[in-house]
Parts: C-alpha cells; structure tokens; sequence
C-alpha cells in the first residue's frame, strides 16, 4: 500500500498546532485515530506509547487524534481530553479533530487505527498495532514491523491489517 497521504494541521489539548508535513520531513510520523472511551484504544493505549518512545530516537513521531463527536460522547470532548493527557503525563501530542475532516480524509474507521506515514508524505501502512488488543505480550508487533520496514527503505513485510476498535462515532450530518 503506497498512497499519498494528506497533509493536516491541527491542535493538541495545549492549542499547539502540528503539521504532518512538517514532522514526515524528519522522518516516518506514525498517525493513531484514537480516543478516551473505546476499550479497543486503551488497551492499545501503552504499547502505542511504547512504540513512540522505542522509535524516538530513530527520528520517528507519533501523532494521537481524536475525531468523535464530543456531543455525543462527552468522555472524548477537549476538556477530558486535556484532562487524560495531564493525569497520564502523556509524551505524545494528542490533537482535536473537531471537524472531523482529517478522519474522514484517512477513511479512518475505528479507534485505534493506525497509519504509517513516510518521509515522502506516502502512506505505508494502514491497520491494526498487533493481531490481539487482549494481549500485551503482542507488543503492536505489527506497526514495528512496519516501521523497522520503513526505516530500512524496504518493501513492506505485511503494508495492511484490518483495524479493530470501536466505530469513529460521526457528528450527525442534521
């Protein structure tokens, strides 16, 4: 899976803005459509942020979004989620897509799902972090392949999986 992906700016819960474009320049940018409530996403949760911290240094980045409608589910409004990244002491942004329009740009579908980004702002892999959410030992053994792949400028070993998580919950179109 190679396919161009699109560029976005959006905040964090400290009204910091990022740009993708501007992070894939120093190398691959991992993107997680992710939130507050779906069991899916907090069980994915550690081993995301592992990844993030074990990738640092090889000049990756890890983007958190958060796409669901806030007014129909209070737990992923900016407010708590402000709250979660200062309780947890988060080491990766958490951005606010509030309009929605960067998850639907993706075709994202579930929290988590996750996004491999390159240097060259192409997508690389789209899908799940590992084959088991109910399993920590699986490591998100699937995005460090990816990742170990990209880095190494060699074709990808497995470039999609389906995600699993909860559905993006969608602003009603009223």
């Amino acid at each position: 899976m190679i396919a161009a992906a699109c560029d976005f700016t959006l905040p964090d819960t400290s009204g910091r803005s990022h740009r993708l474009s501007d992070l894939a320049g120093e190398g691959p940018v991992v993107v997680v459509f992710t939130c507050n409530h779906c069991p899916y996403a907090l069980a994915w949760h550690h081993r995301l942020l592992d990844v993030a911290a074990d990738y640092a240094p090889r000049g990756v980045h890890m983007l958190f979004i958060n796409p669901n409608d806030a007014d129909r589910y209070p737990a992923d409004s900016l407010e708590a989620m402000r709250q979660r990244v200062t309780d947890e002491g988060w080491t990766v942004p958490y951005l606010h897509d509030e309009a929605q329009h960067v998850a639907r740009e993706y075709g994202a579908r579930t929290t988590p799902d996750v996004f491999v980004i390159d240097g060259d702002m192409h997508v690389r892999y789209r899908g799940a972090p590992d084959e088991d959410y109910d399993d920590p030992a699986a490591n998100a053994l699937w995005l460090r392949e990816a990742l170990d792949d990209v880095l190494s400028g060699v074709e990808l070993r497995r470039p999609a999986t389906e995600p699993v998580g909860c559905s993006i919950k969608w602003r009603s179109s009223s």
